[in-house]
C-alpha cells in the first residue's frame, strides 16, 4: 500500500495552503501554471444523507480526495460545485437541492471556460454524486461550443476502483452493495472525514424495487447489470415516499476500515492519472490543434496565447453567450 495518511489532513477549503485556486493570488496562480497546469474540479451535491451524515457528504468526499492528491502532486483544486443534478427519484426530498440539468451543464461549461482562459487547460471533473450521466454532456457541450485543445476528463471516483466495492459473498468487506448514505458511502466518509459523521444517530432502511432483483443496477452501476440505475423511472419508489430518513441501505454496518483499502487504491490511481497527463502534456503543452479542433489555425493560436499575450485573445471571443 502507498504511504497515505487516512483520514487525510483535510479541511483546506478556507486555508492558504496552496491547494485551492480561489485561495491563491493571481501571482501565485501564474507561478503554479508554470509548474503544473492540471486542475481538479470537485463536483458534488447538497443532498439528504440520513440523520448521521452531513448534507455535503458527496462534496466532502471528492474534496478530501482532491486535496490529498494535490498535496502529493502539486496540482491545483478548484473550490467545489456544491449543488448538483439529481435523478427523478430524488425530487421532493428535504435536504436535497436539485439543479435542472440544463443549468447544471451550463454552470460546468462556464467553469471550464473560465479555467481554460486563465491557463488551466487540463481539467479533471471529479464527481462525487449520482450525476455521472449528466457531466459528460456538459464536457461535450463545452467542446462543441469552443473547440479548444485541452484535456477534459470526467472521473467518477467509484468507477476507478470497482473491485473495492465487493460484498462479503464476492470476497469483499461489505455486507450490502453500494446505494446511498449506506454502509459503503458512510464507511468512505468515516475514512475521509469522520468529524462530520455521527454514528450514534444512524438508521437503516431496506432497499426495494418493484421488479425481481437482477435487472436494475445500483449506485455507480457497479454490479454491471443490463439496465443502469439511471436508465429507468418507475421501477422503484421515490426517496420521499420509501426512504424518509434519507438512507437507502444498512448505514449502521459502516466502518472506516472497510473503506481504507479502496481509498488508498483510489488515491494511487488519481496520482497515476495526474502523472500520466503531466508526462504526456507537460505544463503549456496541449494536444495537437490540427487533430482536435476544426477552427482556423490563426484563430485557435490566438486564444491559446491568452488575452494578455501580444496577439492573444480570450476564449470568450470564440463564443458568447454560450
Amino acid at each position: 500500500m502507498s504511504n497515505w495518511k487516512i483520514p487525510p489532513d483535510g479541511g483546506h477549503l478556507d486555508k492558504p495552503s496552496g491547494i485551492y485556486l480561489q485561495n491563491m493570488t493571481w501571482k501565485e496562480v501564474e507561478q503554479r501554471l508554470k509548474d503544473n497546469d492540471i486542475i481538479i474540479i470537485p463536483v458534488g451535491a447538497t443532498e439528504a444523507h440520513g440523520p448521521h451524515a452531513c448534507l455535503g457528504e458527496d462534496t466532502f468526499l471528492v474534496c478530501r480526495m482532491a486535496e490529498a492528491v494535490a498535496q502529493r502532486t502539486g496540482c491545483t483544486v478548484a473550490q467545489p460545485v456544491w449543488y448538483g443534478s439529481h435523478p427523478y427519484h430524488h425530487v421532493g426530498m428535504p435536504g436535497t437541492i436539485i439543479v435542472p440539468e440544463e443549468i447544471f451543464c451550463g454552470q460546468l461549461k462556464a467553469i471550464m471556460a473560465g479555467l481554460w482562459n486563465m491557463g488551466f487547460r487540463k481539467q479533471i471533473l471529479l464527481n462525487g454524486h449520482g450525476q455521472e450521466y449528466v457531466i459528460p454532456t456538459a464536457i461535450h457541450q463545452f467542446a462543441k461550443t469552443f473547440q479548444v485543445p485541452g484535456i477534459f476528463i470526467n472521473l467518477n471516483w467509484y468507477h476507478a476502483i470497482q473491485e473495492h466495492f465487493k460484498t462479503k459473498d464476492q470476497g469483499g468487506p461489505y455486507e450490502t452493495p453500494f446505494i446511498h448514505a449506506d454502509e459503503v458511502e458512510t464507511s468512505w466518509s468515516l475514512a475521509l472525514f469522520p468529524e462530520y459523521i455521527h454514528m450514534e444517530d444512524v438508521v437503516d432502511t431496506v432497499p426495494r424495487g418493484y421488479l425481481p432483483d437482477g435487472h436494475i443496477d445500483k449506485a455507480g452501476n457497479l454490479l454491471h447489470r443490463a439496465i443502469a440505475w439511471y436508465g429507468q423511472v418507475g421501477c422503484g419508489p421515490m426517496e420521499i415516499a420509501a426512504y424518509k430518513p434519507g438512507v437507502v441501505g444498512k448505514a449502521g454496518a459502516a466502518k472506516a476500515e472497510k473503506a481504507i483499502p479502496g481509498v488508498i487504491a483510489l488515491l494511487d490511481y488519481m496520482v497515476k492519472l495526474h502523472d500520466d497527463i503531466k508526462k504526456t502534456f507537460p505544463p503549456g503543452k496541449l494536444p495537437p490543434t490540427e487533430e482536435v479542433t476544426m477552427r482556423p489555425k490563426e484563430e485557435i493560436e490566438a486564444v491559446i496565447k491568452g488575452p494578455f499575450a501580444p496577439g492573444g485573445r480570450s476564449i470568450y471571443s470564440l463564443h458568447w453567450p454560450f
